[in-house]
């Protein structure tokens, strides 16, 4: 899960590496960093990946196909939490651009 913390943390443009490795910061006249919508797209999968391995866990739990509760559990609230953490960056950009829009010129 601490993938789609790292790559949520990199939307922020906290100065960490995103998902696929560079580095946000500029370095010199030239930002080499990954486009918004690519890093955007990396974390929704990485949140998917997180609830099709609970969805295993849980359905191995359920057949008795030696997943213990414990790891079943680890893996529902991984995929929780990384669920809501993008719920909550994807409320804080439409704030964003309604705040934006609401802008006069």
């Amino acid at each position: 899960m601490m993938t789609a913390f790292n790559s949520v943390a990199a939307i922020g443009g906290a100065g960490t590496s995103g998902a696929g490795g560079t580095d946000l910061r500029a370095t010199g006249s030239a930002a080499k960093s990954a486009p918004f919508a690519d890093l955007i797209a990396d974390s929704v999968g990485q949140v998917n990946q997180l609830e099709a391995n609970a969805s295993a866990a849980v359905t191995g739990l359920m057949t008795g196909s030696g997943v213990d509760v414990h790891q079943a559990m680890i893996a529902t609230e991984k995929a929780s939490m990384a669920f809501e953490l993008a719920l909550a960056v994807r409320n804080k950009a439409v704030q964003a651009y309604q705040s934006v829009m609401g802008m006069q010129f």
